[in-house]
């Protein structure tokens, strides 16, 4: 913080926007002269980008209500970033448009074979193309609520420390976590496990839940770590801090291998034919080794290397760790979507991989990137009205 009590925007975050801006639009137009090659690959690659995406979103806006209701520095110095990730929300409802236009190509209960299909017939009360998108509008707007109600609440606080503010935003982030639960396993369902409707999984949810929540702080750890080395975040993010992150990013990359394994196992105990084509599609055709690689690059590497202390303390380390995660989480992704996208049934489709599904999926993060930091430039970068924020910015800093 300045001498005048200012707190400076570092230059990276306006290098930041611009290449989000001219990266994202490069891609987004790419995608978009997708229509003329293949209509039906791009709205594919566009609902893998759009779920990738949203993800992050709603998994930042979950850590900041976390950090409301836990406390640590951990969440306050990244909290501006996490608040404006909450109110890119209402954009990302625009994002979800092109899904709703191709919904009869992407699901079989919108296509014209759903007629025939009397299982689809049974379930056609919840799988219809009206409620499917009532549902997606009510989804956006209790996630662009909370977005806009945590980060507004959180500014006058920082304007005018009250603790009867302070105990609001902590009500509204207990009361919010679990409304954004709520609506994450209902929008994997309609969004993701909807691809197959024939199968059904109740792990499937939180799969998503733990999923987006590590995303999230996958891209907590990228952003903190590309500003550590300017003010305010050179003093603001000390050694501690970032271990803190560390912790978490292990915690939350173990829950993801229980959940994962807690589903495997149900499914193949089960021995089910309504459950285990879910696995059979996955372990043929070239999916085994994306299984294979989730297995080594999303849980046994990361767990090895962030049981390291040293490395949990280095924003640099730390950050190669997140990279890695968060393409990691893009693969999972895939792995969970695209064999349902590409064929439907039980039989497994081979492995393939679209120059479309990358051009969407950065085309979409730029302009997603583009937003946050937009967002995020017009409000003071760290939560100055915080008293342990205060304070840290004014101690002399440790060691990097």
């Amino acid at each position: 913080m300045s001498p005048t009590g200012v707190v400076p925007v570092p230059a990276e975050l306006g290098r930041l926007e611009r290449l989000a801006r001219n990266g994202g639009a490069v891609f987004l137009v790419v995608t978009a002269l997708g229509l003329l090659v293949d209509r039906a690959q791009v709205f594919r690659s566009w609902l893998f980008a759009f779920l990738f995406w949203v993800g992050v979103a709603v998994g930042c806006l979950g850590l900041a209500m976390l950090n409301r209701l836990t406390g640590g520095l951990w969440g306050a110095v990244p909290r501006r970033f996490h608040e404006a990730a909450g109110r890119t929300l209402p954009w990302m409802a625009i994002a979800f448009l092109p899904v709703l236009l191709g919904a009869a190509t992407l699901y079989p209960w919108a296509g014209p074979g759903a007629a025939a299909d009397e299982l689809i017939q049974k379930k056609a009360a919840y799988l219809n193309l009206p409620f499917f998108a009532a549902r997606a509008a009510l989804y956006f707007a209790v996630w662009s609520l909370l977005g806009h109600t945590l980060s507004s609440w959180s500014l006058r606080q920082d304007e005018s420390p009250v603790s009867a503010r302070a105990d609001r935003l902590q009500g509204l982030s207990g009361i919010g976590l679990v409304l954004l639960a709520l609506t994450t396993t209902f929008a994997s369902y309609d969004w993701g496990m909807s691809l197959a409707p024939h199968w059904f999984s109740t792990m499937y949810g939180v799969l998503y839940i733990v999923g987006w929540t590590l995303s999230g702080l996958a891209f907590t750890i990228l952003l903190m770590a590309r500003l550590a080395p300017e003010p305010p975040f050179d003093v603001a993010l000390r050694p501690i801090t970032v271990q803190d992150l560390g912790k978490l990013l292990l915690t939350f990359t173990m829950l993801w291998g229980y959940v994962n394994f807690s589903q495997y196992l149900i499914i193949w105990a089960g021995n089910t034919t309504e459950e285990t084509p879910f696995y059979v599609r996955r372990l043929q055709g070239g999916w085994e080794w994306v299984g294979a690689a989730l297995v080594v690059f999303h849980f046994a590497l990361p767990f090895a290397l962030l049981l390291s202390r040293p490395l949990k303390r280095s924003a640099r380390a730390l950050s190669r760790v997140a990279w890695l995660m968060l393409v990691m989480r893009a693969v999972d992704q895939y792995w969970i979507v695209a064999p349902d996208l590409l064929g439907h049934g039980t039989r497994a489709v081979p492995l393939r991989v679209h120059w479309l599904d990358l051009s969407a999926v950065l085309g979409l993060g730029g302009l997603w990137l583009y937003l946050l930091l937009r967002q995020a430039r017009t409000h003071p970068v760290l939560p100055v009205g915080e008293p342990e924020v205060r304070a840290l910015l004014a101690a002399p800093a440790e060691a990097h």
